[in-house]
């Protein structure tokens, strides 16, 4: 049952987040909207800090499901064949640009979460780990396309796939690319960024 608000909690936050931005996170607000009483905020985060360091592990381990294609992930889910490494690395980068609500409300919190960082230095140091964790997690798909390429190289190629990517999903959640277009330009990327390393 503990377990089950704590995820209720955190569901809230990154709602809370989204909407209104971490500046615009307030405790009373965040219990409302998960439907506990401030207090069980209080024992299950300690603090607000508490509160974002796990909202921020949330959302992150929220978009690890949706974007690694856990129904079929070990093959294509209609023959059960191995997937193609190059398909998987699309896919999961493009699989951040659903217009499903969970999609959008999570691509937001975490903009809003390294936006945040600049005035609250507290959350530097998670999202720069949750950052890191997500370049190993595309070098190492890169490594699985161009298992030669030397691994500083397939980290840079990582960093600017994942920089872009935000970018990209900043300017989709505000209205000023449509969906397609970002789509199209990140896969563009992905092919330019596997040609670079087989030089």
């Amino acid at each position: 049952m503990a377990t089950d608000r704590r995820g209720a909690i955190l569901e809230g936050a990154a709602r809370v987040i989204a909407r209104r931005g971490v500046r615009g996170l307030r405790m009373e607000e965040l219990a409302t909207e998960a439907g506990v009483s401030t207090a069980l905020i209080y024992y299950h985060f300690k603090d607000r800090a508490g509160v974002l360091r796990h909202t921020l592990e949330f959302i992150s381990d929220r978009a690890d499901r949706y974007t690694s294609g856990e129904d079929g992930a070990d093959g294509d889910a209609r023959t059960g064949a191995p997937q193609d490494p190059r398909w998987e690395l699309e896919q999961s980068l493009l699989l951040e640009f659903q217009d499903l609500p969970e999609v959008r409300e999570n691509s937001t919190a975490w903009g809003e979460l390294r936006a945040s960082a600049v005035f609250e230095p507290e959350l530097r140091g998670d999202l720069a780990r949750a950052t890191l964790s997500w370049i190993h997690d595309v070098a190492d798909l890169l490594g699985g396309i161009r298992p030669t390429a030397p691994a500083p190289a397939l980290t840079a190629s990582a960093e600017r796939l994942t920089g872009l990517l935000e970018g990209l999903s900043t300017r989709w959640l505000s209205g000023a690319l449509p969906l397609p277009h970002a789509r199209e330009l990140l896969k563009e990327a992905v092919a330019l960024e596997i040609e670079r390393l087989s030089r």
